[in-house]
């Protein structure tokens, strides 16, 4: 059978011995390319007096876990669930709760006429043994047991398998449309935090060459005072301030850094799960900054270093929600 929902799923099939699937994504809801691991869906589906309500709902996770909780009797139909899903899904912890229920009567009342004459004739022998009062009423026969039980309607496996594949359906079309909007949220984010960075990587590479003259200066009247009067060899001087250039040179890092941010936006309009590449380039984006830190010792640039660590770790929280 081919059922094309939101443009997101083809060849869906099922036959009668309950859900068979071959549903993969085609292509998802909306054009953001950043989807959140978070979401949540419903859907209802009913055939012939079956209707399953299917709930989807996920978390965080390093990788796609999908946890099913369903009715004993449909537990044929677990491995279908799961492969739908995780053809949809790339990462994150998925959980699906499918309950079932049924439209009219659940079950048949079945008399057992033989056993009910034999408990008559039973509970009429013993009360003339035992010459007791009154006779045997229909409420004592009923009441009887394995006279009077109760048959459970049989589960159609074709029209669960349908009615769970519709309402599974719904609940993930849902499900992805609450994570292209949560992903569109995070990308808006995102792109402030790396404004703010190029800012700050800007303002470093600025103040580098301020913090190297500033320390020639202070080097120069440090030896100054301390050779009172004698003269100073400015080679000795230049090879000094020469070692600081080369200690508190912050080109590689600035150049990274740029680089970076760079590479982080152009996997924010790439297809596909890109949550791990962000999370990783988010993680050298940081050991870049440290490394910036250690090497300057001018309060000015260690500030700038200290709010560029602070919006690097803010995109690290806002990645590690990104599939």
């Amino acid at each position: 059978m081919r059922e094309p929902v939101d443009g997101r799923f083809e060849d869906l099939a099922h036959t009668g011995s309950g859900l068979e699937s071959s549903a993969r994504p085609v292509c998802r809801l909306g054009d953001a390319m950043v989807r959140s691991m978070t979401g949540f869906g419903a859907g209802r589906g009913s055939v012939n007096g079956e209707e399953i309500d299917v709930e989807v709902y996920a978390v965080g996770h390093k990788f796609c876990v999908v946890n099913v909780r369903m009715p004993r009797e449909l537990g044929a139909l677990e491995h279908e669930v799961v492969r739908i899903v995780r053809d949809q899904v790339a990462r994150g912890a998925v959980n699906v709760g499918v309950r079932r229920s049924l439209s009219g009567s659940v079950a048949t009342p079945r008399v057992d006429l033989s056993l009910a004459e034999s408990y008559a004739r039973a509970f009429a022998e013993l009360r003339g043994r035992l010459a007791l009062p009154g006779s045997a009423t229909l409420a004592n026969v009923i009441n009887a047991e394995g006279v009077v039980r109760l048959d459970q309607r049989a589960v159609d496996m074709s029209s669960v398998g349908e009615a769970l594949r519709k309402a599974l359906t719904v609940a993930l079309s849902q499900f992805e449309s609450m994570r292209v909007h949560e992903g569109e949220m995070i990308e808006q984010g995102l792109t402030v935090r790396l404004e703010e960075i190029d800012q700050l990587v800007a303002r470093v590479a600025e103040l580098t060459p301020q913090a190297i003259e500033q320390y020639r200066v202070r080097l120069s009247d440090r030896i100054a005072r301390l050779a009172g009067g004698v003269p100073v060899d400015p080679a000795r001087v230049a090879q000094e301030v020469a070692v600081y250039t080369d200690r508190a040179d912050v080109a590689e890092e600035v150049t990274r850094l740029r680089s970076h941010a760079s590479q982080v936006r152009a996997l924010m309009q790439a297809p596909g799960p890109v949550g791990r590449k962000l999370e990783f380039l988010v993680q050298e984006m940081h050991r870049e900054a440290n490394t910036m830190g250690s090497k300057s010792q001018s309060a000015e640039i260690i500030g700038v270093v200290v709010a560029l660590k602070v919006e690097i770790e803010r995109m690290r929280e806002e990645v590690q929600t990104v599939e």
